[in-house]
């Protein structure tokens, strides 16, 4: 290897290290030390180094957690140590016949040393390290027998690909990890805006929503949810001998993995009743979902005296928190708008208590949540806490009602614009378009002037919530009025700085057509879609007066997409601030040439991958060959210019045989690429 070659590994090496520790950071500590452009810029560095030197890639990389290949199936994992489920106990009572029990089987009279936990509500999974490398992972599922997900728990930020090599203790040959995947509330609550955004069902626990991401046959589902994991426990570990449950945590500690938070060691029953209280006192400010605490004997010796009963161990217990949940009546409806323009039906309910928190205002999600559940206004409602910022409506009790309940109707105006709202088809959310509603108005700019739409450098959310709150701005097209003299007054925000965003913004009114769909917002449009619309119609003007028919059928534009643009178009407002934005100089570059073709190295041809690849990974590929003027496409058909076969590939290549479409190994398409000069 060259000096050069050397210095790309180093630099390699340097990137993932760097990777690896801010992960740890940011979600293990929660305490970052970069931004998230920085870390973003950091992962887009190491990712095209590796795709342009795919000799150096590494199985434990971080770009690897973006998610691989789909397994056809699970497969059944055989737990070396079995993985036992804990009994429960729901009332101190109840913790206190536990202690009196072992105690009686220990022959103890003293108070014994315990070790506490919050039970944390998520997934139970296996991890397993191989030289200190993460080789392997499962879920529990019967105690002796789980499923193989280990390309899914990879995709788990929070869990490291390689145990610290440095730290006190020297990480074993073998270890298995024992662990819970949680998705912690914010996260949970954020997972669930979005997914009602897009149309999509929301998650009714975090619990649910972490399961269900672990047991996605697609690994780049898992990866696309924000999963964390906490360990709690060892299988399987040729060599280690810990003497206390302690001394099993700090090792985890050691070799760098997220260890159960609010641990606490403590002698007598009393001291875990105490503790058991103060967690369900304060488990509403806790940033995860817990259900009980945990109590462990401390000892290991005492832990092997006592042994197990059928499939549970009996030095330890789980205490539950009662329900949080509630029974109250449904008075009323109101209507939200959220930030991307979502109407949102919200209950006003009379106050009920709930956790020691008063509430009288709750979520019924969407149209579709509300018909399945059959809420009406008037109904007596089971209303629960349990993992979302806003309470939701669980159901109703149907034995209740009087006759007098009414049906929820959603409003046919924006409740924030009086802007006409629509909800397309297959879609449960309804929609306010307007550019100019307000209650979207943050989101529509940031977006507006992202990287990849406008790309106007130095306007954060900070700055557009002052330039909103202070009535500068009412719509994108504003933006083009500002002077440095409107921006002086802001906050942080001085003559130098104020006249570099004045000319960010002046750079910005010369753009591309693509970009500037891209920029509007428009629902279901995204950056690829945006240059096919702009590729086909070649002006602004064309667009605007497309109809659906013509739109509908183009390369990735199906009949949703296209009514999205045309209805995007329809509404007054929205060709208001179109018009604004040209009256103001902004500028978008006709074009008249589809980008995938041409003269590029791989103009015109489509590739469809399938199988795992060896040398780099399946979205490296891709990118080298959209970079490439390429289009990767994800099934095949007669039109496919080459489907390329990693090992264990999938249905994928029995497709391409069957409708003669040319196949190819990694290093036949590798070879590709060097000939068309791909890099």
């Amino acid at each position: 290897m060259g000096a050069t070659g050397r210095d790309t590994a180093t630099r390699i090496a340097a990137l993932r290290a760097a990777i690896e520790r801010h992960n740890h950071r940011y979600y293990v500590l929660d305490d970052p030390e970069i931004t998230d452009a920085s870390y973003d810029s950091l992962m887009r560095e190491l990712q095209e180094l590796e795709a342009a030197h795919p000799e150096l890639a590494s199985a434990d990389s971080p770009t690897r957690r973006v998610g691989s290949a789909p397994a056809g199936a699970f497969f059944p994992v055989r737990h070396r140590v079995p993985m036992l489920s804990l009994q429960n106990a729901f009332t101190e009572e109840e913790l206190g016949d536990f202690d009196e029990r072992i105690r009686r089987l220990l022959d103890s009279e003293a108070p014994l040393p315990f070790v506490l936990e919050p039970k944390l509500d998520g997934l139970a999974v296996e991890a397993v390290y191989v030289e200190g490398r993460f080789a392997s992972g499962s879920t529990r599922g019967d105690g002796v027998t789980g499923e193989e997900i280990g390309a899914n728990l990879r995709t788990v930020r929070s869990l490291p690909l390689r145990l610290r090599p440095d730290g006190p203790l020297t990480p074993p040959a073998y270890l298995e990890v024992r662990g819970e995947v949680i998705m912690r509330t914010r996260d949970f609550a954020r997972l669930n805006r979005e997914r009602e955004e897009a149309g999509a069902p929301p998650f009714a626990n975090p619990r649910n929503a972490a399961a269900g991401a672990l047991r996605q046959l697609d690994p780049r589902v898992s990866a696309s949810r924000p999963l964390a994991i906490v360990c709690y426990g060892i299988g399987d570990c040729p060599g280690f001998a810990p003497a206390s449950e302690t001394e099993t945590l700090e090792a985890l500690r050691s070799w760098g993995l997220p260890v159960v938070p609010l641990v606490e060691r403590a002698v007598g029953i009393a001291a875990a009743a105490a503790y058991y209280r103060r967690l369900d006192a304060g488990r509403d400010e806790l940033p995860f979902e817990i259900d009980g605490v945990v109590v462990k004997v401390d000892d290991i010796a005492s832990q092997e005296r006592l042994g197990s009963v059928s499939r549970s161990p009996r030095w330890a217990v789980a205490v539950k928190f009662p329900p949080r949940s509630a029974r109250t009546t449904l008075r009323a409806v109101e209507f939200s708008v959220g930030r991307t323009g979502v109407v949102t039906p919200v209950a006003i309910m009379a106050p009920v208590r709930i956790g020691g928190v008063e509430v009288e205002r709750a979520t019924l999600h969407n149209e579709d949540e509300i018909r399945r559940k059959d809420i009406r206004v008037g109904d007596t409602v089971i209303v629960t806490r349990a993992g979302d910022v806003i309470p939701a409506v669980q159901e109703v009790v149907p034995s209740l009602r009087t006759g007098s309940e009414l049906p929820i109707v959603f409003p046919p105006r924006c409740p924030s614009c009086r802007a006409l709202i629509n909800r397309e088809a297959g879609q449960a959310a309804w929609r306010c378009t307007s550019l100019a509603c307000p209650a979207r108005l943050r989101e529509t700019i940031r977006h507006f002037a992202s990287r990849r739409a406008l790309d106007i450098e130095g306007l954060g959310e900070k700055l557009i919530d002052q330039l909103v709150d202070r009535g500068l701005v009412n719509s994108v097209a504003d933006l083009y009025r500002l002077t440095t003299e409107d921006l002086l007054p802001l906050e942080r925000l001085a003559e130098k700085s104020a006249g570099k965003l004045i000319a960010a913004i002046g750079r910005s009114r010369s753009t591309s057509l693509s970009r500037l769909i891209y920029a509007l917002g428009i629902p279901h449009v995204g950056e690829q879609v945006a240059r096919v619309l702009a590729a086909h119609a070649g002006t602004f003007e064309a667009l605007a007066s497309a109809g659906e028919d013509e739109l509908t059928g183009l390369r990735g534009v199906g009949p949703e997409i296209a009514a999205s643009v045309t209805a995007f178009f329809r509404q007054p407002e929205n060709r208001r601030i179109v018009a604004a934005l040209r009256e103001n100089g902004v500028h978008a570059a006709p074009e008249t040439a589809d980008p995938s073709a041409g003269s590029a190295p791989l103009g015109g041809r489509s590739f469809v991958f399938t199988g795992v690849m060896n040398s780099l990974t399946r979205e490296q590929a891709q990118a080298l060959v959209t970079r490439a003027g390429g289009r990767s496409l994800s099934s095949v058909s007669r039109a496919t210019s080459y489907v390329v076969v990693g090992s264990d590939p999938g249905a994928k290549a029995l497709q391409a045989e069957k409708l003669g479409v040319p196949r190819l190994t990694e290093s036949e398409f590798l070879a590709l690429l060097k000939q068309k000069g791909v890099s």
